[in-house]
């Protein structure tokens, strides 16, 4: 825990000036101690040391992911083995290893802290994203994904979702559609959808009941109504492939170490659209 600074502030503060001295002093030994602990995370807290160049801010957003993931992971208490395993699991997905991998597993551990700065690491995402939607989405998204790993999310977990999505502009309503698009994502990887290949599940069938169960999440997977007509799940589709286009999202700043997370994603709607198509009979 960071407190050299507020047992300093409060000292001179309180020797200069009395007790409001003292809360004075507290107050900018906090904000010293805040910027001290975004220093030694990887994080460019400071407005003069000039504009960060684009492998900066990249590397400022992929630590804050993995920092945020651990703070939303502590958030039902004591981080288990499981958690560390999920989230081990997602450096994977990134093929992270040597150094990227320590800096990720650094990061998540931070993000443990009791008094980690959440609401300045988020700022500083928007900062080094440039406030682009698709970003922040993916960002976002990608806390959600982590958090829903296990298949559920804890109720200590999805409050401080919501304090994320709030931070980085997104509205409770705009967190909850996700939260239920990642919930049927879940399920639909976990059917064994592929699109190439004409639609199966992994055991090698294809149940009816179990097909209706698919063609739903599907359906939310693209965050539209099952009675949507062909025109709007088209548009549906377009619309999330055009924010989760992985080149595009890297031409906007995306961490090359998270093109392989993107790609799932947009793997995951094209498989849930071509299933809608074939069931559907839509060209």
């Amino acid at each position: 825990m960071h407190i050299f600074g507020k047992i300093l502030g409060t000292f001179f503060g309180f020797l200069f000036g009395g007790p409001f001295g003292a809360l004075f002093g507290l107050f900018l030994g906090h904000q010293f101690d805040k910027a001290r602990r975004l220093s030694q995370a990887g994080f460019n807290s400071s407005p003069f040391s000039g504009g960060p160049s684009q492998a900066q801010k990249q590397e400022e957003f992929f630590k804050a992911a993995f920092a945020v993931m651990g703070h939303v992971a502590k958030a039902k208490g004591q981080v288990t083995r499981e958690e560390i395993q999920l989230a081990s699991a997602m450096m994977d997905r990134m093929n992270l290893h040597g150094d990227q991998r320590t800096a990720a597993q650094n990061a998540f551990r931070e993000g443990k802290s009791s008094d980690f700065p959440l609401d300045s690491v988020l700022e500083r995402v928007k900062i080094s994203s440039g406030g682009r939607f698709d970003l922040l989405q993916f960002f976002l998204e990608l806390q959600i994904s982590a958090a829903f790993a296990d298949g559920d999310i804890h109720p200590s977990e999805r409050d401080v979702l919501h304090r994320v999505a709030q931070k980085l502009g997104f509205s409770s309503q705009q967190l909850e559609q996700r939260l239920r698009m990642q919930e049927a994502a879940f399920r639909f990887q976990r059917g064994g959808f592929e699109g190439q290949s004409g639609g199966h599940q992994q055991s090698g069938h294809w149940q009816q009941t179990n097909a209706a169960s698919q063609l739903s999440d599907a359906y939310k997977v693209l965050g539209i109504d099952e009675e949507a007509e062909a025109k709007s799940v088209k548009r549906a589709y377009r619309k999330l492939m055009n924010e989760h286009h992985p080149d595009k999202l890297m031409a906007k700043g995306l961490p090359p170490e998270m093109m392989n997370v993107a790609k799932e994603k947009s793997q995951e709607i094209q498989n849930a659209y071509d299933l809608i198509k074939k069931v559907k009979g839509f060209k």
